[in-house]
Protein backbone atom coordinates (compact mmCIF):
# COMPACT_ATOMS: atom_id res chain seq x y z
CA UNK A 1 0.00 0.00 0.00
CA UNK A 2 1.66 3.53 -0.97
CA UNK A 3 2.41 5.49 1.82
CA UNK A 4 0.55 8.85 1.98
CA UNK A 5 2.08 12.03 1.91
CA UNK A 6 0.57 14.66 4.35
CA UNK A 7 0.02 18.24 3.69
CA UNK A 8 1.43 20.42 6.34
CA UNK A 9 0.60 24.51 6.13
CA UNK A 10 2.97 26.75 8.24
CA UNK A 11 1.92 29.78 8.42
CA UNK A 12 5.40 32.21 8.93
CA UNK A 13 7.61 30.09 7.35
CA UNK A 14 10.13 32.56 6.19
CA UNK A 15 11.91 33.42 9.21
CA UNK A 16 12.87 32.32 12.80
CA UNK A 17 11.08 29.32 14.30
CA UNK A 18 8.55 29.05 11.24
CA UNK A 19 11.73 28.93 9.14
CA UNK A 20 13.21 26.18 11.30
CA UNK A 21 10.14 24.26 11.26
CA UNK A 22 10.02 23.99 7.75
CA UNK A 23 13.27 22.75 7.24
CA UNK A 24 12.89 20.19 9.87
CA UNK A 25 10.03 18.99 8.45
CA UNK A 26 11.38 19.37 4.66
CA UNK A 27 13.49 16.45 5.99
CA UNK A 28 10.25 14.09 6.07
CA UNK A 29 7.77 12.89 3.65
CA UNK A 30 5.62 15.59 3.73
CA UNK A 31 4.33 18.02 0.69
CA UNK A 32 5.00 21.48 2.77
CA UNK A 33 3.42 24.98 2.10
CA UNK A 34 3.98 27.84 4.11
CA UNK A 35 2.80 31.40 4.20
CA UNK A 36 4.72 34.56 3.90
CA UNK A 37 3.33 38.67 4.49
CA UNK A 38 6.21 41.25 3.45
CA UNK A 39 9.37 38.71 2.75
CA UNK A 40 8.29 37.56 -0.45
CA UNK A 41 12.11 37.36 -1.22
CA UNK A 42 12.99 35.84 1.80
CA UNK A 43 10.49 32.89 1.18
CA UNK A 44 11.62 32.45 -2.09
CA UNK A 45 15.19 31.93 -0.98
CA UNK A 46 13.89 29.74 1.72
CA UNK A 47 12.30 27.45 -0.99
CA UNK A 48 15.92 27.31 -3.50
CA UNK A 49 17.59 26.67 -0.44
CA UNK A 50 16.36 23.77 0.39
CA UNK A 51 16.17 22.72 -3.23
CA UNK A 52 12.60 20.59 -2.76
CA UNK A 53 10.19 19.82 -5.07
CA UNK A 54 7.82 19.40 -2.06
CA UNK A 55 7.94 23.17 -0.09
CA UNK A 56 6.42 26.34 -1.50
CA UNK A 57 5.51 29.82 -0.28
CA UNK A 58 2.47 31.77 -0.61
CA UNK A 59 1.13 34.77 0.19
CA UNK A 60 -1.27 35.64 3.28
CA UNK A 61 -1.93 38.24 5.55
CA UNK A 62 -2.82 37.36 8.73
CA UNK A 63 -4.73 40.58 9.38
CA UNK A 64 -7.20 40.37 6.81
CA UNK A 65 -10.12 38.44 6.60
CA UNK A 66 -10.53 38.79 2.90
CA UNK A 67 -7.04 36.67 2.39
CA UNK A 68 -8.29 33.81 4.55
CA UNK A 69 -10.37 33.24 2.09
CA UNK A 70 -7.65 33.41 -0.99
CA UNK A 71 -5.19 31.10 0.86
CA UNK A 72 -7.96 28.77 1.56
CA UNK A 73 -8.98 28.56 -2.09
CA UNK A 74 -5.53 28.13 -3.02
CA UNK A 75 -4.48 25.08 -0.70
CA UNK A 76 -8.34 23.59 0.13
CA UNK A 77 -6.87 20.30 2.14
CA UNK A 78 -4.18 20.14 4.83
CA UNK A 79 -3.13 17.33 7.10
CA UNK A 80 -0.91 18.81 9.44
CA UNK A 81 -1.82 23.33 10.54
CA UNK A 82 0.91 24.79 12.15
CA UNK A 83 -0.19 28.27 13.55
CA UNK A 84 3.42 29.90 13.59
CA UNK A 85 2.53 33.45 12.27
CA UNK A 86 2.89 36.50 14.76
CA UNK A 87 3.70 40.12 15.95
CA UNK A 88 5.65 40.76 18.74
CA UNK A 89 5.61 43.90 21.13
CA UNK A 90 8.71 45.41 18.77
CA UNK A 91 7.81 43.92 15.29
CA UNK A 92 3.82 45.54 15.31
CA UNK A 93 5.75 48.74 15.57
CA UNK A 94 6.61 48.36 12.34
CA UNK A 95 3.12 47.84 10.47
CA UNK A 96 1.47 51.14 13.19
CA UNK A 97 2.68 53.67 15.13
CA UNK A 98 -0.81 53.73 16.98
CA UNK A 99 -0.29 52.43 20.27
CA UNK A 100 -4.31 51.08 20.05
CA UNK A 101 -3.99 49.87 16.36
CA UNK A 102 -1.07 47.63 17.68
CA UNK A 103 -2.98 46.06 20.58
CA UNK A 104 -5.59 45.35 17.57
CA UNK A 105 -2.97 44.09 15.95
CA UNK A 106 -1.32 41.80 18.15
CA UNK A 107 -4.47 39.98 19.24
CA UNK A 108 -5.72 39.54 15.64
CA UNK A 109 -2.64 38.45 14.11
CA UNK A 110 -1.27 36.01 16.89
CA UNK A 111 -5.41 34.82 17.97
CA UNK A 112 -7.67 35.82 15.59
CA UNK A 113 -6.16 34.45 12.63
CA UNK A 114 -5.24 31.07 13.72
CA UNK A 115 -8.76 30.83 14.86
CA UNK A 116 -9.95 31.98 11.55
CA UNK A 117 -7.79 29.19 9.73
CA UNK A 118 -8.32 26.36 11.93
CA UNK A 119 -12.41 26.90 11.67
CA UNK A 120 -11.52 26.67 8.06
CA UNK A 121 -9.65 23.74 7.69
CA UNK A 122 -11.53 21.79 10.43
CA UNK A 123 -14.10 20.10 8.34
CA UNK A 124 -11.56 18.08 6.22
CA UNK A 125 -9.29 17.45 9.33
CA UNK A 126 -12.09 15.89 11.19
CA UNK A 127 -13.06 14.21 7.67
CA UNK A 128 -9.41 12.57 7.00
CA UNK A 129 -7.94 13.26 10.72
CA UNK A 130 -4.86 15.54 11.09
CA UNK A 131 -3.05 17.68 13.31
CA UNK A 132 -3.42 21.25 14.77
CA UNK A 133 -0.16 22.58 16.27
CA UNK A 134 -0.14 26.00 17.58
CA UNK A 135 2.95 28.12 18.61
CA UNK A 136 2.37 30.33 21.68
CA UNK A 137 4.69 31.52 23.79
CA UNK A 138 5.79 31.50 27.30
CA UNK A 139 4.90 34.92 27.88
CA UNK A 140 1.41 34.63 28.16
CA UNK A 141 0.72 31.21 27.13
CA UNK A 142 2.47 29.92 30.42
CA UNK A 143 3.00 32.42 32.59
CA UNK A 144 3.52 36.51 32.48
CA UNK A 145 6.27 39.01 32.39
CA UNK A 146 5.68 42.19 34.20
CA UNK A 147 6.82 45.46 31.87
CA UNK A 148 5.81 43.49 28.53
CA UNK A 149 3.04 44.31 26.25
CA UNK A 150 -0.55 43.77 27.48
CA UNK A 151 -2.03 42.82 24.27
CA UNK A 152 1.09 40.58 23.49
CA UNK A 153 0.51 38.34 26.13
CA UNK A 154 -3.09 38.45 25.73
CA UNK A 155 -2.71 37.21 22.35
CA UNK A 156 -0.53 34.20 23.64
CA UNK A 157 -3.23 33.55 27.01
CA UNK A 158 -6.18 33.02 24.34
CA UNK A 159 -3.75 31.08 21.72
CA UNK A 160 -3.23 28.33 24.71
CA UNK A 161 -7.31 28.52 25.92
CA UNK A 162 -8.07 28.14 21.98
CA UNK A 163 -5.70 25.07 21.96
CA UNK A 164 -7.34 23.58 25.06
CA UNK A 165 -10.84 23.95 24.30
CA UNK A 166 -10.13 22.80 20.46
CA UNK A 167 -8.72 19.58 21.93
CA UNK A 168 -12.17 19.25 24.51
CA UNK A 169 -14.11 19.87 21.46
CA UNK A 170 -12.16 16.90 19.15
CA UNK A 171 -11.54 14.43 22.48
CA UNK A 172 -13.67 11.63 20.08
CA UNK A 173 -12.28 13.08 16.40
CA UNK A 174 -9.00 11.73 14.90
CA UNK A 175 -7.60 15.73 15.31
CA UNK A 176 -4.43 15.50 17.72
CA UNK A 177 -4.12 19.53 19.02
CA UNK A 178 -1.36 20.48 20.65
CA UNK A 179 0.28 24.20 21.65
CA UNK A 180 4.41 24.86 21.83
CA UNK A 181 5.31 28.06 23.84
CA UNK A 182 8.93 28.76 23.68
CA UNK A 183 10.64 31.24 25.47
CA UNK A 184 13.86 33.51 24.74
CA UNK A 185 14.59 31.82 21.40
CA UNK A 186 17.13 33.40 18.33
CA UNK A 187 15.19 34.84 16.36
CA UNK A 188 14.58 38.12 14.71
CA UNK A 189 11.08 38.96 17.31
CA UNK A 190 12.97 37.96 20.04
CA UNK A 191 15.98 40.44 19.47
CA UNK A 192 14.01 43.23 18.28
CA UNK A 193 11.82 42.85 21.62
CA UNK A 194 14.66 42.39 24.03
CA UNK A 195 17.73 42.48 23.02
CA UNK A 196 18.34 45.35 19.90
CA UNK A 197 17.96 47.79 22.57
CA UNK A 198 20.71 46.53 24.40
CA UNK A 199 24.69 47.51 23.82
CA UNK A 200 26.62 44.06 24.21
CA UNK A 201 27.56 43.98 27.39
CA UNK A 202 23.96 44.72 28.59
CA UNK A 203 23.03 41.55 26.01
CA UNK A 204 25.43 39.17 27.18
CA UNK A 205 24.35 40.24 30.95
CA UNK A 206 20.45 39.31 29.95
CA UNK A 207 21.11 36.12 28.32
CA UNK A 208 23.54 34.53 31.06
CA UNK A 209 20.34 35.21 33.48
CA UNK A 210 18.73 32.87 31.06
CA UNK A 211 18.11 29.27 32.21
CA UNK A 212 20.91 27.54 30.67
CA UNK A 213 22.34 31.03 30.08
CA UNK A 214 21.65 30.48 26.78
CA UNK A 215 19.01 31.11 23.98
CA UNK A 216 17.00 28.44 22.38
CA UNK A 217 17.84 27.34 19.35
CA UNK A 218 15.45 27.80 16.83
CA UNK A 219 15.56 24.00 14.95
CA UNK A 220 15.39 22.79 19.15
CA UNK A 221 11.76 24.08 18.76
CA UNK A 222 11.35 22.84 15.30
CA UNK A 223 12.29 19.32 16.69
CA UNK A 224 9.65 19.21 19.01
CA UNK A 225 6.94 20.25 16.72
CA UNK A 226 8.61 17.43 14.11
CA UNK A 227 7.57 14.96 17.08
CA UNK A 228 3.98 16.42 17.35
CA UNK A 229 3.21 14.91 14.10
CA UNK A 230 4.32 11.53 14.43
CA UNK A 231 1.76 8.78 16.29
CA UNK A 232 4.11 9.04 19.09
CA UNK A 233 2.74 12.27 20.40
CA UNK A 234 -1.17 11.26 20.55
CA UNK A 235 -1.24 10.35 24.22
CA UNK A 236 0.01 14.39 24.37
CA UNK A 237 -3.40 15.55 22.79
CA UNK A 238 -4.29 19.04 24.29
CA UNK A 239 -1.01 19.59 25.61
CA UNK A 240 0.56 23.05 26.16
CA UNK A 241 4.36 22.37 26.25
CA UNK A 242 6.12 24.91 27.82
CA UNK A 243 9.05 24.75 25.51
CA UNK A 244 11.54 27.60 27.54
CA UNK A 245 14.18 26.08 29.01
CA UNK A 246 13.15 26.43 32.30
CA UNK A 247 11.80 30.11 32.03
CA UNK A 248 8.03 29.30 32.67
CA UNK A 249 9.05 27.76 36.40
CA UNK A 250 11.40 31.07 36.69
CA UNK A 251 10.20 34.29 34.60
CA UNK A 252 11.74 36.56 37.11
CA UNK A 253 15.10 35.67 35.53
CA UNK A 254 14.01 37.88 32.46
CA UNK A 255 13.43 41.51 33.04
CA UNK A 256 12.36 44.16 31.75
Amino acid sequence: MEKKIRTVLVTGGSSGIGKAIVQRLSNEDFDIVFTYNKGKDKAEGLVRSLESKHVRAVHWDASVVQSLKKLTEEIPKVDILINNAGLGSATVKKASSNPLEQDELLLKVNAVAPLWLTKAYLPVLKKEGGVVINISSVGGGITQFPGFSFADGMSKAALTFFTKQLAAEMAHEPVHVFAVCPGATETPMFSASSLEQLNEEEKKNRISKLPGRRLINPAEIAEIVYFLTTPDAVVLRGSVLDASLGLGVNPGLLQK
